[in-house]
């Protein structure tokens, strides 16, 4: 009975991100306010996650956009969304996050820099840009299933911890 609610839980979540992505206007808002629209509701205000559910970005998110793949990927999740199964800090989750495509290049590069700032890198991360994610997003759409593709050839590298 309670995996049958954490299951139906985690499909609300996820069903209201979706129409949220699709549905909610672009305009262009600082970080924080993309941040708490967009991804608190799964990741928490403090950038803390779920534990088995949704993945923690502070602490993750800086080490992450040290390098250049690093920070594509991280633009790709936001752009694309990401689908499958995933290890974060030893555990296993399973799910999708949904895309926020709709948002403005500017609105991405702001909601990153929100997540590097939850929790101070332990190297100073370069700003996100709106060109840079607009450079993403030029070089073609991929499926939340190649995002996690992605991931998986960067978490064998050591990009991702």
């Amino acid at each position: 009975m309670l995996d049958e609610l954490s299951r139906l839980k985690r499909f609300v979540l996820v069903a209201a991100g979706v129409l949220q992505a699709v549905y909610a206007p672009s305009a262009h808002a600082d970080g924080a306010k993309v941040y708490s629209s967009r991804c608190a509701a799964c990741h928490k205000a403090d950038g803390s996650g779920v534990p088995g559910q949704f993945p923690r970005l502070k602490g993750r998110v800086g080490e992450i956009a040290r390098s250049k793949d690093g920070r594509s990927y991280l633009i790709s999740v936001l752009l694309y969304g990401i689908f499958g199964a995933i290890t974060v800090d030893g555990r296993q989750l399973g799910g999708m996050m949904p895309p926020l495509g709709s948002l403005s290049d500017q609105d991405i590069a702001d909601s990153l820099n929100y997540a590097v700032a939850l929790d101070m890198p332990t190297k100073k991360v370069a700003v996100f840009t709106a060109a840079e994610v607009k450079g993403v997003r030029a070089a073609g759409r991929l499926s939340a299933a190649k995002v996690a593709s992605e991931r998986a050839r960067l978490v064998a590298k050591g990009v991702i911890p």
